[in-house]
């Protein structure tokens, strides 16, 4: 290194900050999402994403503009191949097998920056070597990797023939197009534990943006428990369900799913289905209900904190995401187990002590899970990857 005037330089760190004055990029940016057909969880990063980087362009197997924000909608968005094929909008994920062959056919060579948002195939792309890859992990997908035998047992008869033979292709394309990423960030350390185990990479945890500002406390209480989100089986929402029925206590479910027809026979009249519901709707029970019913084992969990930015404690399920966000005996309370009687346990005793938990405090906890600490966490890392890579060409350029 002796004669390498940017030793030890605070240059690097100048040159990377000027990137992101004031949100503006000076780079060529794509971001890449699986798909776009509803604003959820992954579709509020790629919001945020597209904030941070107002210049991005967009990319994404299958896009639905009417159930995309008017965010994303600003940018230029070019679909794959996926986009044309029979009934792709609706049925997009019986198309999985063709989407590692469709990513790899997207022309990335004039981009500096690349930030693929995983949870369907969205990493394995073909970008130039100069180029940096991010990518915001939100899970490994589900159905190859650690829910695999979970969609296997629910799937039609058709598609358990062929899901042994598309899970063991998609995993080896998984695998291998891990290494094609230079960095990858985890929206929670239990999903840098599978990033880990899958691809054998270390990640940066950067929890995913939360609106936090748009959840109000109510000085209005009800007597009823909520459930939200989709009705889908890794929810658990049958075990809230029984363990209700068993109680005899209130509930009321906010979603659509494959499960509501189901779930709605199996529930006693003491548990009201709402089925889908507007944001004006939901904001107002979150504000109103006793505590949050949450027996899933999620990636991070976004429900949960939606609940306590609007002051609500939050029962459970002690996996996943959930340790990361919930404070035991503060902001909610957990249960040991996914059944109904470790749910009815949690709940009695959560009403013992429900007059000790400060809506105030609670909603102050949310805070840090806020769209400005995402959008501040990932300027960072990508401002630290670029003056690494920086850095190390000089290095080179000098070592030569």
């Amino acid at each position: 290194m002796d004669g390498n005037p940017y030793a030890g330089d605070d240059r690097f760190a100048l040159l990377s900050r000027t990137l992101f004055k004031q949100g503006y990029c000076v780079l060529k940016v794509a971001i890449v999402h699986y798909w776009l057909v509803s604003m959820r969880g992954g579709e509020k990063v790629v919001e945020a994403l597209c904030e941070l980087f107002p210049n991005a362009d967009v990319f994404t197997h299958v896009y639905k503009p009417s159930a995309i924000s008017e965010t994303i909608k600003k940018h230029r968005i070019q679909t794959t191949f996926i986009q044309k094929l029979p009934g792709a909008v609706r049925q997009y994920q019986s198309y999985l097998p063709l989407m590692p062959i469709a990513l790899e056919q997207l022309n990335l060579k004039n981009y500096d920056l690349v930030i693929s948002s995983e949870s369907g195939p969205a990493k394995g792309l073909v970008i130039p070597p100069e180029a940096l890859h991010v990518c915001y992990c939100h899970t490994p997908m589900r159905y190859v990797w650690p829910m695999y035998h979970d969609y296997q047992q629910t799937a039609s008869w058709l598609k358990r023939i062929f899901m042994p033979i598309v899970a063991h292709y998609l995993r080896l394309w998984d695998v291998t197009s891990a290494s094609r990423v230079d960095q990858f960030v985890s929206n929670s350390a239990y999903v840098g534990r599978r990033v880990m185990r899958y691809y054998r990479r270390e990640s940066e945890v950067i929890h995913p943006p939360v609106d936090t500002h748009a959840f109000t406390p109510s000085d209005i209480r009800g007597d009823f428990y909520l459930m939200a989100g989709q009705l889908i089986p890794y929810k658990r929402v049958d075990v809230a369900v029984e363990a209700f029925n068993r109680s005899g206590k209130r509930l009321t479910i906010i979603g659509g799913g494959d499960q509501l027809k189901r779930l709605r026979k199996a529930a006693a009249p003491n548990i009201n289905f709402l089925g889908r519901q507007p944001f004006s709707v939901l904001r107002d029970h979150y504000a109103r209900c006793r505590a949050l019913i949450f027996p899933g084992e999620e990636d991070f969990g976004i429900v949960p904190v939606e609940a306590m930015a609007s002051g609500r404690p939050v029962i459970a399920f002690k996996a996943g995401g959930a340790l990361e966000t919930v404070v035991d005996g503060v902001t909610g309370l957990f249960f040991d187990e996914q059944t109904p009687d470790s749910l009815v346990e949690a709940v009695e005793r959560f009403e013992l002590m429900e007059t000790k938990f400060s809506s105030a405090r609670i909603a102050q906890h949310a805070e840090q899970f806020n769209r400005r600490n995402f959008k501040e966490g990932m300027r960072r890392a990508i401002e630290t990857l670029f003056q690494e890579k920086n850095r190390k060409s000089i290095e080179n350029l000098y070592a030569s």
